[in-house]
């Protein structure tokens, strides 16, 4: 499979876990840019039609 194209790369799909939720993948680059790691916690907050997801403070 061929590498993709930078605005390809922004497009993401939602995958189903479990019996009602689901998941979106966040580009690699992205989480090392903003130093999040695996298991760390996260806020999702729902503005309108977006949402926004932001590292949690304690």
């Amino acid at each position: 499979m061929g590498t993709k194209k930078y605005h390809e790369r922004e497009i993401r799909k939602l995958i189903r876990i479990g019996n009602g939720s689901m998941c979106v993948t966040i580009p690699i680059e992205e989480l090392r840019e903003l130093g999040w790691r695996e298991k760390q916690k996260v806020v999702v907050k729902r503005e309108g039609k977006k949402l926004i997801i932001t590292d949690w403070e304690k």
